[in-house]
């Protein structure tokens, strides 16, 4: 019995010395893949991770540049974040606030240099709809109207920016004595934003200066509709 039993061992230790040989290869490379892609995983977790820590640090520095109101501090803070974590949202936030620093100190141009990176390099499309939105008011107050308007054209904004970019397009313009076409993208804006937004009262005193009320406009909308219903 015992000898029948070292036989039959014996044939399944052949078969799996077979199988291995088949087959060993193919398992071991393919362990090696799977455990070195959870391995690249852990280590790409662990340095985004890292990144985003080092990012945070860099972006507190910019922040109290800022604060300082030393212009050449922020040059620096804002240059080392843009070439240390260009990828990061703290650095497209650098951007903006560091923008807006500069044109509270009057340098225009510095600013719309900041703005335009953000609204080329981020890569979010949140942050690049307010810098192409901020650009287009820098570029408005300059009265480079067409400059402006390619800022805030197209429909590459994200349906949370549409209103606001109507808006602005309105205001171009309107700066360029385009009354009809001020009122229609004013009325886009209106339309997209929400009753409850205070932004949409402000488009209503725009609208209202042209001579447009669009209050009532909806109101007798509403009143013909319900009339058609009725019938």
């Amino acid at each position: 019995m015992a000898k029948h039993l070292d036989l039959e061992e014996q044939e399944q230790l052949d078969q799996l010395k077979h199988f291995w040989k088949q087959y060993g290869d193919m398992i071991t490379w393919g362990l090696i893949v799977v455990l070195g892609a959870f391995a690249a995983w852990n280590g790409y977790q662990y340095w985004q991770r890292n990144q985003a820590a080092q990012a945070a640090v860099m972006y507190e520095e910019v922040e109290r540049s800022v604060q300082s109101g030393d212009v050449a501090r922020i040059d620096r803070s804002l240059a080392d974040m843009k070439e240390r974590f260009s990828g990061t949202a703290y650095a497209q936030q650098a951007g903006l606030l560091a923008a807006r620093a500069y044109y509270d100190k009057g340098n225009v141009d510095a600013s719309r240099a900041a703005l335009n990176w953000v609204a080329e390099k981020a890569s979010d499309e949140g942050y690049q709809a307010i810098a192409r939105l901020r650009l287009a008011g820098l570029l408005l107050e300059k009265k480079a109207y067409d400059e402006a308007l390619q800022q805030v054209s197209g429909s590459s904004f994200p349906k949370g920016f549409m209103a606001l970019a109507a808006d602005r397009r309105g205001d171009i313009f309107a700066a360029q004595g385009k009354k009809a076409e001020a009122k229609a993208e004013y009325e886009k804006a209106y339309k997209e934003l929400d009753e409850r937004a205070e932004y949409r009262r402000l488009v209503e005193v725009k609208l209202n200066a042209l001579g447009v009320d669009p209050a009532a406009q909806a109101k007798s909308a509403t009143e013909a509709s319900n009339s058609e219903v009725k019938k």
